[in-house]
């Protein structure tokens, strides 16, 4: 079990969210406070990406956006952070913020909130990094996507161990609790089955 002292938070910036989802964030955002620890996200000014981060720096938390310079506006950055840091492209954004990073949580979002959740939990099936990987399941909104990672698992496509990457509750301290007591599961070095018997 490794220690956190800094997580990273996915989450939609749409500002059209419901507002069970941005009260979510907040809550994730108030958790990650409570803890001591450093929030890094992706420096969004608007929707849960506000709403996380404004939680977190009303108790106190360090909080560190980093942000690519194509989005880097006064309409779409948080004009408020502990610390921003602006970088090339999205691609260095996410390696940024994996690098700050003891570990991972994904909030209900869109396309980008996918992209960084899958991106994360594959790099930790070939081995890149052990670190824990949340996903807060509000309003079973990520429902639709464990089912399709189960059927992933069934039909060979994900060994059973790499489904078991996610820790997965709908409310934030007890996911964060998890991801605390979060041990990698045994066998990971296993993503290409061998016909000579070996991994």
């Amino acid at each position: 079990m490794g220690s956190i002292r800094s997580v990273c938070v996915y989450c939609g910036s749409s500002d059209r969210s419901d507002d069970g989802y941005l009260q979510a964030a907040a809550e994730m955002g108030a958790a990650v406070a409570a803890r001591g620890w450093r929030l890094v996200f992706g420096a969004g000014g608007t929707g849960m990406m506000r709403a996380v981060a404004d939680a977190a720096l009303a108790r106190g938390a360090e909080v560190v956006g980093v942000m690519p310079k194509i989005f880097d506006t006064p309409a779409l950055a948080h004009p408020d952070l502990s610390k921003m840091l602006v970088v090339e492209n999205m691609h260095a954004r996410k390696a940024k913020m994996a690098e700050l990073s003891d570990g991972f949580v994904a909030l209900p979002g869109g396309l980008g909130t996918f992209d960084e959740l899958f991106e994360i939990l594959a790099w930790a099936q070939i081995g890149l990094h052990t670190k824990p990987i949340g996903l807060l399941n509000v309003q079973k909104y990520f429902d639709p996507l464990l089912e399709l990672l189960d059927v992933a698992s069934r039909e060979g496509f994900i060994y059973q161990e790499h489904r078991r990457l996610l820790v997965i509750d709908s409310q934030a301290d007890r996911l964060l609790d998890q991801m605390e007591a979060y041990a990698p599961p045994s066998g990971l070095a296993r993503w290409v089955h061998r016909q000579d018997g070996g991994a």
